[in-house]
């Protein structure tokens, strides 16, 4: 990986840890993400500039989704600087409102199984109801709070004291970089899985 400078996405990404997220009526806490470094990073979407990465050469705290594989939908965070393109993945969160249309999106409704409704970041943008229509959505727009139905960010939190890092999940290049943060021991947190496409170290 080239000499991108982390300190913005990965303090960015942190930053995101314990902040809340709501999206069509689920409020999400947010206990795990990953750190894009946009053009200088093999490992990002925005690594060549196409179509479909071009929202994330655009303004800070856009919404960047993408479906992955065909099938789940991913929610990003895009950070910038404009000419790098960077953007934050989240990965896991937990469910603190709307736990009922959580369940209902997630097909699921044993509420010993409500750690999982936002576990991974296909799960988590299915249970916060976001679509590809949510593309591009200012998260910091101020809303009328009684008739807000899209997505936003909630209000910035104190970084968590504690925080763990490792590698990405399931990417080919650049994967030992430690730009995965989580909270530790929270249940909601993905497991980790190495691309058999990456390269052993």
């Amino acid at each position: 990986m080239s000499a991108v400078d982390p300190a913005d996405v990965v303090r960015r990404a942190r930053e995101l840890l314990g902040r809340t997220i709501i999206g069509h009526g689920v409020t999400v806490r947010i206990t795990e993400v990953e750190a894009y470094g946009g053009c200088e990073d093999p490992a990002s979407h925005a690594f060549t500039r196409t179509p479909r990465s071009e929202i994330m050469y655009g303004p800070a705290y856009r919404l960047y989704v993408y479906r992955s594989y065909g099938i789940h939908l991913c929610a990003n965070v895009v950070t910038g600087p404009t000419e790098i393109g960077a953007a934050v993945l989240l990965r896991a969160g937990e469910v603190v409102d709307g736990t009922e249309v959580a369940r209902f999106r997630r097909g699921q409704t044993p509420p010993e199984r409500d750690h999982h409704l936002a576990r991974g970041p296909g799960n988590l943008a299915r249970a916060l109801g976001i679509t590809l229509d949510d593309l591009g959505t200012d998260l910091l727009a101020e809303h009328d709070e009684e008739e807000f139905v899209g997505v936003r960010l909630g209000p910035q939190t104190p970084v968590a004291d504690a925080i763990a890092s490792g590698p990405r999940v399931g990417v080919s290049k650049a994967a030992d970089v430690l730009w995965r943060f989580w909270l530790p021991g929270d249940p909601t947190v993905s497991a980790y899985r190495r691309s058999p496409r990456a390269p052993r170290s």
